[in-house]
């Protein structure tokens, strides 16, 4: 139980040698769907890999402090910080919501594949349509 985070961390370097094996495996003229797949395997293996080191050294920090990892808990949960936290995260989506709207444009202008347009705009729709589903559900709530 002491080392649980120790399993993302080593789930995520078998991540990225099979992901980094998977690019090397294709030949380099070749684009191949297994060099994506090997792209997005490593990325996983980088974030599961940093979140379980991130685990392990915390538990390592706090291993002879419990007050200290109590109070940083109790600092977490504190409701000011999680309105700060909150008014934020509404702000980063309010700066976003025009960085993606200038970056679509941008993209339409350098004439770029419509592809990626289409993609961007759809994760853009999909953030949108998310904020509204999620104001809807807490107007309904308070």
């Amino acid at each position: 139980m002491k080392y649980r985070k120790l399993m993302p961390a080593a789930l995520g370097l078998v991540l990225i040698v099979a992901g980094l094996w998977a690019m090397k495996q294709t030949p380099v003229q070749a684009s191949s769907w297994l060099t994506g797949l090997g792209s997005i395997v490593t990325a996983l293996g980088c974030g599961f890999f940093g979140n379980g080191l991130g685990g392990l050294m915390e538990d390592w920090a706090f291993s002879g402090h419990p007050e200290a990892k109590e109070r940083m808990e109790i600092e977490k949960r504190d409701e000011r910080n999680v309105a700060v936290s909150s008014r934020a995260k509404a702000k980063a989506y309010d700066v976003m919501t025009f960085v993606f709207g200038a970056l679509m444009v941008a993209f339409a202008l350098m004439d770029v594949g419509l592809v990626p347009i289409v993609m961007l705009v759809s994760a853009y729709l999909f953030v949108e349509i998310t904020a509204i589903w999620y104001h809807a559900k807490y107007e309904k709530e308070m």
